[in-house]
């Protein structure tokens, strides 16, 4: 059902004129026991990101506040404990408090923001698998499952440390304000709201994340099967309209998440640099019981920017391999027919021999790695794919491809492993930097 209404709406939009299309309203389908994303739909909603209603919006914005604002700041300001011994006393933190709360605050605004503007089914794309190959929908929707996996993989380790750490310190008599009246009910109320918050604030800073990466999946399954059009003989209009479809989506998805990429990075390197200058300055006492909480605030963050980069890095250098798989398809092609046009000479054969080897050269056993497919691969193309196409059809589609390369980007910016490099070494600098300033002086 939710397929045809998919379907009617884009023939009402292919219909009505440009400039009426704004008016155009979308509808959110019903969830249901057999729709692909009524178990995503529940997760939002115990999670409490789920805002298609006035009653889920307030809940929403409720536990928002409460477990990445107003409990963190209790937390700092009333259980700080300044006067406890060097074991329980928790000079970082602040530290702490601040970088989990801005992360999370960055991933609720802008999260809450995409699912209620786009819809989750618009969101992650599920409006446009109707177009795509059976092998692309099943795949997409075995990832999607996937995805509540591994938010689990990545939340619930730190948090079973956060628990075991939080446990500890409050048994040990590390806390002693009966706010409820009695000392051991307010340090149980205490502990179970802290754990609440660093597990509220976790799941939705990887939950944003882990959607990212199902998107760019998708667009890496469209790559794959877009890569078959050059082991057919296929027509040049096809294949550049497609090859346009999946750029605009493409960039679709970098008009979205661009901001929430750039401050991400923002907030998590300054959070890193706070860290690292706390430890290092002069007389800081740095052991697991002191500076626990925040090596662990420190790798849950930074496996979440992580997670945004390889992912962006990874389509980007999925989408980039399809000039080089176009450029050996028309490279094939023109040395096929030169040899049929040159048959009748007894070089051809010696020719032939040198610019297509034996494929026993190599060894069936030898590892290529996961990184070969369909879109980067040292296969020739056979000749049937190429047998009716033009030599000026194919060098104009190449000289398109090598101008018009496509992948995610951050304002201009394409997040491929350049850019990567590049952020690497402007973090290192500052990292040496800032050693040279206290450590170098200590």
């Amino acid at each position: 059902m939710g397929d045809n209404n998919i379907e009617s709406l884009d023939r009402d939009d292919s219909e009505s004129p440009l400039i009426n299309r704004k008016n155009i309203k979308f509808t959110r389908s019903a969830s249901h026991a057999q729709d692909e994303l009524h178990s995503f739909r529940s997760f939002l909603k115990w999670v409490c990101v789920d805002q298609s209603s006035a009653w889920t919006t307030c809940l929403s914005w409720s536990m928002f506040v409460t477990f990445a604002l107003v409990v963190p700041a209790l937390s700092h300001f009333l259980l700080a404990c300044s006067s406890c011994d060097a074991r329980h006393a928790r000079p970082y933190d602040w530290v702490v408090q601040l970088s989990l709360s801005s992360v999370a605050t960055l991933s609720f605004v802008c999260l809450s923001g995409f699912v209620k503007r786009f819809g989750l089914r618009r969101f992650l794309f599920f409006d446009k698998l109707c177009d795509e190959s059976e092998n692309v929908r099943r795949n997409y929707t075995e990832q999607l499952h996937r995805s509540l996996k591994l938010l689990s993989i990545f939340v619930l380790p730190c948090f079973l440390v956060e628990a075991a750490y939080k446990i500890w310190w409050y048994s040990s008599g590390a806390s002693r304000i009966p706010f409820l009246g009695n000392v051991y009910l307010s340090d149980i109320v205490a502990c179970i709201m802290e754990l609440c918050s660093w597990l509220y604030r976790t799941t939705v800073i990887f939950l944003i994340c882990v959607l990212f990466r199902l998107i760019c999946h998708l667009q890496i399954l469209r790559l794959q099967d877009f890569a078959k059009v050059f082991q057919l003989d296929s027509d040049v209009g096809t294949v550049l309209s497609e090859h346009l479809r999946i750029r605009r989506h493409l960039r679709i998805i970098s008009h979205r998440y661009r901001a929430f990429i750039l401050w991400a990075l923002i907030l998590i390197t300054g959070s890193q640099f706070a860290s690292l200058l706390m430890t290092t300055k002069p007389h800081a006492v740095v052991n697991i019981y002191r500076a626990g909480e925040l090596a662990l605030c420190s790798m849950t963050l930074v496996t979440a920017l992580l997670m945004l980069l390889r992912s962006a890095t990874k389509i980007t250098h999925k989408a980039q391999g399809v000039t080089c798989l176009a450029a050996k398809w028309h490279v094939c092609a023109t040395l096929d027919s030169f040899e049929a046009n040159e048959s009748e000479t007894p070089r051809a054969s010696s020719v032939t021999a040198r610019v297509f080897p034996s494929s026993h050269e190599d060894s069936e056993g030898d590892d290529a790695g996961d990184e070969e497919d369909d879109l980067d691969n040292s296969k020739l193309i056979p000749a049937y794919a190429y047998s009716t196409i033009s030599f000026q059809k194919r060098q104009a589609l190449v000289k398109y491809f090598e101008n018009n390369r496509a992948g995610i980007t951050v304002y201009g910016f394409t997040l491929d492993r350049s850019t990567l490099h590049t952020i690497f070494g402007i973090e290192l600098s500052l990292v040496l930097w800032l050693l040279g300033k206290t450590v170098g002086l200590s």
